[in-house]
């Protein structure tokens, strides 16, 4: 982790504008293509869940926008970002679930699988603590057009925030609706854009991602 130096930073003009906004967030949500990604997966067995959670999780820590992280007056850019999502342990209750994330896909999947079995036996909404994460969620009954998150205003949270939705067929094509928020003071459009382009590289090409 370092901190940003405040003097330096290109971005303090924006940080400035933006941290004093009452609602500084701001989210996009666009369809991805899983034409290739989800018969892959199916194929080789692999949990969906666990598979977009790496995937959104290795985007997000190649992009540094993605690891900024607001502290009182302070901006720090953390080294790695951890993923943190919503587990459906029966019918209609969920429990969070938090994964340490590591670049190889098949020891980032077997430490999911026991954290997984592990709330889904011991229901928790309680969050790792720390600001060096990254928070999902699936809505796997909607496609959805837009989402927003619950969210403490006061004090600042910085951490951005992914939604994904119900798969839906178009020329034949996959389609799955991914909703990215984060807070304007670090990061802007162009590095949404960013994320959604190396996300749907990612995606085009499971048998490298998931490797």
């Amino acid at each position: 982790m370092r901190i940003i130096d405040m003097q330096t930073w290109s971005r303090r003009e924006h940080f400035r504008v933006f941290s004093a906004f009452d609602h500084p967030h701001f989210n996009m949500c666009a369809d991805v293509d899983l034409t290739k990604f989800l018969p892959f997966v199916k194929h080789n067995d692999i949990s969906f869940t666990v598979a977009v959670v790496y995937t959104i999780s290795r985007i997000a820590n190649e992009i540094p926008e993605f690891r900024y992280r607001i502290r009182g007056e302070e901006v720090v850019e953390h080294a790695i970002v951890h993923p943190s999502t919503t587990i459906l342990v029966d019918e209609e209750l969920f429990s969070f679930c938090y994964f340490r994330y590591q670049k190889d896909f098949s020891n980032f999947s077997a430490d999911a699988a026991e954290q997984i079995a592990r709330v889904k036996a011991h229901l928790t909404l309680q969050n790792e603590p720390g600001d060096d994460a990254l928070y999902m969620t699936a809505i796997p009954w909607v496609s959805f057009t837009s989402f927003m998150h619950p969210m403490h205003l006061n004090p600042v949270d910085s951490i951005p925030r992914f939604a994904w939705g119900k798969f839906s067929s178009e020329a034949n094509a996959i389609k799955m609706p991914l909703s990215v928020q984060g807070h304007h003071a670090l990061m802007d459009g162009i590095h949404m854009g960013k994320f959604y382009m190396l996300m749907q590289e990612a995606l085009n090409q499971p048998e490298c991602v998931l490797r």
